[in-house]
């Protein structure tokens, strides 16, 4: 074969193609990359909540005085609708 340009049987690419470069990999990904100690999860948001109801923080004296204003039908009142309206307005403004 002729070289045409550097094109031929001793170019560069044409080694490559003739005897590719092979890396020896690990076939355990676990071996691989061991986890790192300093790998941390965090949850935004919701996470306050989640502490509280892990730790059942929860205040049953609320719970139960909320659920006897709703079943007796005085848990929404114009006052509490009001009262959200102007903090959401408030939010809004900011």
């Amino acid at each position: 074969m002729s070289s045409i340009n550097s094109i031929g049987a001793n170019d560069q690419v044409q080694r490559l193609i003739n005897n590719p470069i092979q890396k020896n990999l690990p076939t355990d990904p676990a071996a691989a990359a061991p986890p790192s100690a300093t790998d941390k999860l965090e949850l935004s948001g919701n996470s306050n909540l989640l502490q509280t109801l892990q730790q059942n923080n929860i205040r049953a004296d609320k719970v139960a005085q909320v659920r006897a204003q709703i079943d007796a039908g005085t848990y929404e009142s114009d006052q509490k609708l009001n009262a959200a309206v102007d903090k959401l307005l408030e939010d809004i403004l900011k």
